[in-house]
């Protein structure tokens, strides 16, 4: 079963590359996507994996860049998803199967740290080049691509990004890092060399390098500046908007104690009185309607949304939940939240928008909140002078009969 389902997605990816390939796509290719497939093949024997996890990175493996077909290389991991798992559900896999191999390909993102053995194997077999001597033919490919698609400005300084992209990168697997560490260290060393005749061959390359050192210090500067900034920024928001919503539960809370106070006095001393003083029925009718229309309001602003609290691996790896609220969240294991949130602080696109999806909640919520505290202060404002207009109305208009209402009408109302 598991041979015919990879015989499968060889051919569903394929048949893609064919059909929709607009031939910039040098590198990421069909061939690489078969290169991925063979090296996670090769590292996976050398560990004792469930067929699961074996079938789950073969399939990962086809589709990891499948996304580059129709979009953009930033975007091009969660594109692959979407194919992947339409293509996995029309062939019948399990919910279990679905989410490893998702969370695979997303492993493969830039940045990520991988947290399975799985997910090791997989990010080294899509970077195994960087150990061998293939890097300086898939560097080349890589370059042209880019050029392709229109992504220029990643060419200025395309030598020095490769340089800083091998230093930062690590290979995971034992296994990788006896074969290729070497190879990479080599491959370090050459672009360093390409770099440094580079340079020599620019004139005046000592004022040039030293204007280009001050002005990458500067805009260095600049850019810390702009990352503080915008954590500030997103810190004091989120923190102005608490404090907004504390403000309007303590002004609902006024409301519902106030009003709550009027009904116990309307109902133990005024429906008493109209028993004997008629006439005042429609003002204290009134009273009390304004006090519970009030009520319902402030408790309306208030209530609290109940959310389902808990979240799927393909919401996180679509970006479809926020964990940073707590309602999406609360029903979940400790293991999947960790999980979760290993994922989001991977991708700093994901951890941003859930910051930026908080503070819209928050400030949802706020203007729901306010609209009804507004119209509750307006009702109760208008309802307490409209019932004593009432009030004193009715007294005034009233002519006491008997002696009984007589001597009531000399006394209090209340």
């Amino acid at each position: 079963m598991s041979r015919v389902i990879l015989k499968s997605a060889e051919k569903y990816v394929s048949d893609l590359y064919s059909e929709n390939d607009k031939g910039n796509l040098l590198f990421h290719s069909l061939k690489h996507a078969t290169d991925v497939v063979n090296h996670i093949n090769e590292i996976a024997s050398h560990y004792e994996l469930p067929e699961k996890q074996i079938v789950a990175l073969n399939i990962a493996g086809w589709f990891h860049d499948v996304g580059h077909l129709f979009t953009t290389p930033i975007d091009h991991e969660i594109k692959s998803v979407e194919i992947v798992e339409k293509w996995m559900l029309d062939n019948d896999l399990s919910k279990e199967m679905i989410g490893m191999v998702n969370a695979l390909i997303m492993a493969t993102k830039n940045n990520t740290l991988p947290t399975t053995q799985a997910e090791r194997i997989i990010k080294d077999a899509d970077t195994y080049h960087f150990g061998t001597k293939e890097l300086k033919k898939t560097d080349k490919l890589l370059k042209e691509e880019m050029r392709l698609r229109n992504f220029t400005t990643m060419l200025a300084s395309w030598n020095q990004s490769k340089i800083d992209l091998l230093q930062n990168h690590e290979f995971y697997t034992d296994y990788a890092k006896e074969l290729l560490t070497a190879g990479k260290a080599k491959n370090i060393s050459k672009a360093k060399n390409k770099s440094e005749d580079q340079s020599l061959e620019n004139s005046g390359t000592t004022m040039l390098l030293s204007e280009n050192g001050e002005n990458a210090k500067e805009a260095a500067k600049q850019n810390s500046f702009i990352a503080k900034g915008i954590q500030t920024m997103l810190r004091l928001t989120s923190a102005n908007h608490v404090s907004l919503s504390e403000m309007a539960d303590s002004k609902a809370n006024i409301l519902i104690s106030v009003n709550a106070i009027i009904i116990s006095l309307i109902l133990s001393v005024l429906i008493r009185k109209i028993e004997v003083d008629t006439h005042l029925a429609i003002p204290t009718l009134l009273f009390l309607a304004t006090s519970v229309v009030t009520i319902v309001l402030a408790i309306i602003a208030t209530r609290p949304k109940v959310t389902k609290g808990n979240f799927t691996r393909e919401d996180v790896i679509h970006g479809k939940t926020n964990l940073l609220f707590f309602g999406n969240f609360y029903k979940t294991t400790l293991e999947e939240y960790k999980w979760g949130m290993s994922m989001m602080m991977r991708d700093p696109n994901y951890l941003y928008g859930g910051l930026v999806d908080d503070i819209y909640y928050l400030g949802a919520v706020l203007g729901k909140k306010y609209k009804f505290l507004s119209i509750a202060y307006y009702i109760f404002m208008i309802g307490i002078i409209v019932s004593v207009v009432a009030f004193v109305t009715a007294i005034w208009l009233h002519q006491p009969n008997t002696a009984v209402e007589i001597q009531n009408a000399t006394g209090s109302p209340f």
